[in-house]
């Protein structure tokens, strides 16, 4: 297990935005299959692989790059590695970025979902505030943590870690129609 975490720091330190995509978008197709496994009990026969192909795009294409980007960008808002500091992004995080990011993650799962524009924004109207709030449970005290501990080049992995959770959550939100 030592050697994996170090080839995979060595990859890290290397390749970091190429490292990070592929970490959010496979553990994101690790939530997706926990969701319609453990969530949903569709048992291996009845699995929608086109649907866990689906939200490991989302991972791929969204998730990984937008959420190690915020990062980035919240570094350089708010310096240094102080408690207070943890305190200020993990707010900045939760008040400014969670609200957007979930949205557009279940509308971008409704529109690859087919759903039109109407059914999405009946879909969003249904859905983001019992997941916004359950976000709230969650993350703050997550990202405090992430935010002091972690270095910056580690915090997605982390996230996606913890997320595997969350993400069986929002997968099964997403597409539970």
């Amino acid at each position: 297990m030592a050697g994996l975490w170090r080839s995979y720091q060595a990859l890290m330190t290397k390749y970091p935005l190429t490292v990070q995509i592929v970490t959010a978008g496979s553990l994101v197709g690790v939530g997706d299959v926990m969701s319609q496994q453990l969530i949903e009990r569709r048992g291996l026969a009845h699995h929608n692989v086109q649907r866990t192909a689906k939200m490991m795009s989302i991972g791929f294409v969204f998730v990984g790059p937008v959420i190690g980007g915020w990062y980035r960008v919240l570094d350089r808002l708010v310096t240094g590695a102080t408690k207070s500091s943890a305190m200020k992004k993990m707010l900045l995080d939760q008040l400014c970025f969670a609200p957007v990011f979930l949205a557009s993650f279940l509308g971008l799962s409704g529109a690859l979902n087919g759903l039109t524009v109407e059914q999405n924004l009946a879909k969003l109207r249904r859905d983001y505030s019992d997941a916004l709030i359950s976000n709230y449970y969650l993350w703050p005290p997550v990202q405090i943590a992430n935010f002091y501990f972690i270095p910056l080049h580690h915090r997605l992995a982390v996230v996606q870690i913890v997320a595997v959770g969350w993400n069986s959550y929002l997968t099964w939100k997403a597409n539970k129609m």
